[in-house]
């Protein structure tokens, strides 16, 4: 079949489909792409021809990638787009969102444009010239951020690497970025194809067991634990592990705290359900993980975030169990390894721990801690000042109004924090945070893809002023697609985050507030900047309502269910009521050693505090 490379790609990538447990799904929706030269006359003109294969048109290639991945993640990485951008700065722009993607472990298909193979144009417009190397490109960049890296300089190169493509892209274990680089003359050089490489393709998506033996060993661990816990993370979410979760930890009484990405593992009021886990968790989930004998974390790569930067688990003779589709995230804090997939295995080891149960005793303190901390919960929802609304505050308003199915979807900031600790997840997909890379931007981005994988849903997009101004851009895709968002656009006047962790650092918020140089001072410390934010969102196509205080925001809620259209909620909140740590929540930040600051010298002696109680579990 003749064919250009271009149109024997989308003919192909319209061709794959995926399957687990006897369920088809399509892999690929569609391919969001920005045209420069790079690509528009190649994989440009063969979306043009093949209109079936949907073309989204995105404003930022960051974006794009963003969007995917948030879709992939919704539809537990059994479906995902492609992304294409021309050459140069439009393929650089995708680098930071799929090191997101691949960290994050979602497939993401990148298609960036590439030099002429011919060399004959060189250097061609948007070219880096690498005097050591010809073959050298920004697409290059790709390399240490992919799970698979091609370049395809011949046609018949395009078959093998596309089938590698999928093989990655598919498999639950190596997921994330793959990227195939395209020179564009090659895109729209012709080629005599096989008919077979265009049939409709099926990749199992397996569930696998660890080893019998692994098995029985792991079930003999929790036997001996008087005080077992679960660390769950995204693999359960992944595969569809919530409700096994639930029965196993009801039935042997074993309590369950949850990473950032295994956050909504459990409904909030599950009586064994600790809540967040680590630097930013709860008073119940860091206290138990300092006691517990042993650690079954599913589905978790154990970041410092969830360990506390090594000080969450206490215990000197804790041992770990650890349930992960991933060899590597299974191995680590030097764990058992069961290798394989989390419902899988859950189901396998719950039936060689029948008649086990940890003590009476145990499980009654699991559900005083559950209940003291959703009191606190209510607590921090409750309205102080009408007039001046807190973070906390918002959150709370806006998961008392939401459905148990809406979504909630955050990146970066002060925010995630928040709602690790404080949202009410009630369903498993409720809760859509991008931590692993944290990646301000993502979030207006995310919720789009968030709601391309199940428009039935409210999303709400939760975002700073700072993640907003890197990144505001796919409201305008949105509006364009008729994609309805509710923004929850919180303006604090700089970055809160690390404003706040500067000043917990002694640095008193340096270069974090958005505010004029002051001549006298020659600083950043001047009235604060007169961006209107609302305006700006207004201007990209948003309805947007303007609050200032709790009666406000509640009739803002009402009316942007209400509404048929994007919808920007924008509140100004108080940055001087924040929540506070609990238990052994240390996320470990170097402090200098030599200042003659009193506030980094005060600091610096509490990081060498906290490090004491640091351990590497070997």
């Amino acid at each position: 079949m003749k064919l250009t490379v271009a149109q024997a790609l989308i003919r192909f990538l319209d061709q794959q489909y995926v399957e687990r447990d006897g369920v088809e799904h399509k892999f690929f929706a569609g391919c969001f792409g920005i045209f420069g030269h790079g690509n528009v006359g190649g994989i440009g003109q063969a979306l043009f021809e093949y209109p079936d294969f949907t073309f989204y048109q995105s404003r930022n290639e960051q974006a794009m990638v963003h969007t995917a991945a948030a879709y992939a993640r919704m539809k537990n990485r059994l479906s995902t787009f492609a992304c294409t951008s021309s050459i140069g700065p439009g393929a650089t722009n995708m680098i930071t969102a799929a090191a997101a993607a691949t960290i994050n472990r979602i497939p993401v298909l990148l298609l960036p444009g590439d030099i002429f193979a011919t060399r004959h144009v060189d250097p061609v417009l948007q070219q880096l010239e690498a005097v050591h190397s010809p073959d050298l490109t920004v697409n290059d960049c790709f390399r240490p951020v992919s799970k698979f890296w091609d370049r395809i300089n011949r046609p018949e190169q395009l078959m093998p690497s596309l089938l590698q493509a999928m093989r990655v892209l598919t498999s639950p274990a190596e997921t994330g970025a793959v990227t195939i680089c395209f020179p564009q003359d090659v895109q729209t050089e012709a080629y005599d194809f096989p008919e077979s490489f265009f049939n409709k393709r099926v990749w199992f998506i397996p569930r696998p067991l660890p080893d019998a033996q692994l098995l029985q060993r792991a079930a003999a661990m929790i036997r001996q634990a008087q005080k077992p816990m679960i660390v769950a993370g995204g693999g359960v979410l992944y595969s569809e592990a919530s409700e096994i979760l639930r029965v196993f930890c009801q039935t042997f009484g074993i309590p369950s705290a949850e990473s950032f990405a295994g956050k909504g593992s459990l409904p909030f009021d599950f009586d064994f359900n600790l809540g967040a886990m680590g630097a930013t968790g709860t008073q119940g989930a860091n206290e138990i993980a300092a006691e517990a004998d042993v650690i079954i974390g599913i589905g978790t790569r154990y970041s410092d975030f969830t360990t506390a930067s090594k000080t969450a688990f206490q215990n000197d003779s804790v041992r770990f169990i650890n349930l992960n589709i991933m060899e590597f995230d299974a191995h680590k804090q030097s764990g058992l390894a069961l290798t394989g997939d989390a419902r899988a295995t859950l189901e396998a080891l719950g039936e060689l721990l029948t008649g086990y149960q940890t003590s009476s005793a145990y499980q009654t303190q699991i559900r005083t801690y559950v209940q003291d901390w959703d009191n606190q919960i209510a607590q921090a929802y409750q309205v102080v000042d009408p007039t001046t609304i807190s973070q906390a505050e918002v959150i709370g308003m806006v998961n008392t109004f939401s459905d148990p199915q809406d979504v909630v979807v955050c990146a970066a900031g002060s925010l995630p924090g928040d709602l690790h600790k404080l949202w009410r997840s009630r369903n498993p997909k409720s809760f859509h945070l991008e931590y692993g890379f944290s990646c301000m931007g993502y979030e207006i981005a995310g919720g789009l893809g968030v709601k391309m994988a199940d428009p039935s849903r409210e999303v709400y997009v939760m975002v700073g002023d700072g993640s907003y101004l890197m990144m505001c851009t796919e409201i305008v895709t949105a509006v364009q697609e008729g994609y309805k968002l509710t923004l929850i656009l919180i303006n604090n006047h700089g970055y809160a985050s690390i404003g706040g962790l500067s000043k917990s650092l002694g640095s008193e918020g340096f270069g974090t507030q958005y505010r004029y140089r002051q001549a006298g001072t020659g600083q950043l410390d001047g009235d604060k900047l007169p961006v209107d934010l609302a305006t700006n969102a207004e201007s990209l196509g948003a309805k947007v309502i303007r609050t200032h205080d709790e009666a406000s925001f509640q009739a803002a809620l009402e009316e942007a269910k209400a509404n048929t259209e994007t919808t920007v909620i924008y509140i100004e909140t108080s940055v001087d009521r924040k929540m506070a740590g609990y238990g052994h929540a240390w996320w470990e930040v170097p402090v200098t050693s030599v200042s003659s600051n009193p506030g980094i010298q005060e600091a610096h002696q509490k990081v060498l505090q906290n490090k004491k109680k640091q351990k590497l579990h070997l």
